[in-house]
């Protein structure tokens, strides 16, 4: 029923077949379980990276706590500055806020903002009227950019971060597109805000005012976005008071 193999020879060849079936087996084996921890290690890194990006879009997030329209001329109903305060969300690192961008749509447009601590001339704080205790300041600042105000002072790109020890606020011009309809080519000395600049123009919708709207998206460095509407009041009553938006 079985046949006996007697021949040495052919018995040697019978185990070398073996022997290589059994090593082609063990190769792919180890072919396969290098394929799957690369694949696994892989699929870890890829794992971690998205939880932090999701982690850091939840909480490394900027919230507004407050938004004001500063009146500068009453019987014109315009502002000369919007000013929006704003904190790092719970849990939140340090948010640097001058690699942070805003996307503004108003009613004159839209526009993305950046950081910024000059006016539209290139002047640096305290001088030449860009001074935040000074009126009318902020109508200096430049088409598609703000301003970050730290503890009432203007800061510059290494102290715009925020953290639990300062208050932060964004100011932009609301002279400016896309809140108003000035791009600053034709504005003396980068001054776009003035009511005398405006009448020249003839132009009564220069500068965001009375009944004006504006969404605004606040984008952190690490995309984590914030979207605020600003709304003024139908009617101002004094010049330099603070109104809701």
């Amino acid at each position: 029923m079985f046949e006996k193999i007697t021949n040495d020879e052919h018995r040697g060849q019978v185990g070398i077949g073996t022997l290589i079936v059994f090593i082609a087996m063990v190769l792919v084996a180890a072919i396969a379980a290098g394929v799957l921890i690369n694949t696994a290690g892989f699929l870890q890194t890829q794992a971690e990276a998205t939880g932090e990006e999701s982690t850091d879009l939840v909480s490394e997030r900027i919230d507004v706590t407050s938004s004001v329209g500063i009146v500068g001329s009453e019987g014109d109903g315009e502002l000369n500055q919007i000013r929006i305060s704003v904190s790092g969300a719970a849990g939140a690192d340090q948010i640097d806020l001058s690699e942070t961008t805003i996307q503004a749509v108003g009613p004159n447009g839209q526009a993305n903002l950046v950081f910024t601590d000059t006016d539209a001339n290139g002047n640096s704080p305290g001088s030449n009227g860009f001074d935040p205790s000074t009126d009318g300041w902020a109508t200096q600042i430049d088409q598609g950019e703000f301003v970050v105000l730290q503890n009432g002072n203007i800061a510059s790109d290494s102290e715009a971060v925020l953290n639990d020890d300062d208050q932060f606020t964004i100011v932009v011009n609301p002279a400016a597109q896309p809140f108003g309809d000035l791009d600053g080519s034709d504005s003396p000395s980068g001054v776009y805000g003035s009511s005398q600049f405006n009448f020249a123009h003839g132009d009564s919708n220069a500068v965001f005012g009375q009944g004006d709207s504006s969404s605004l998206d606040i984008v952190s460095p690490s995309s984590a976005t914030t979207s605020i509407e600003l709304t003024a009041p139908d009617l101002f009553n004094t010049d330099g008071e603070a109104v809701r938006l």
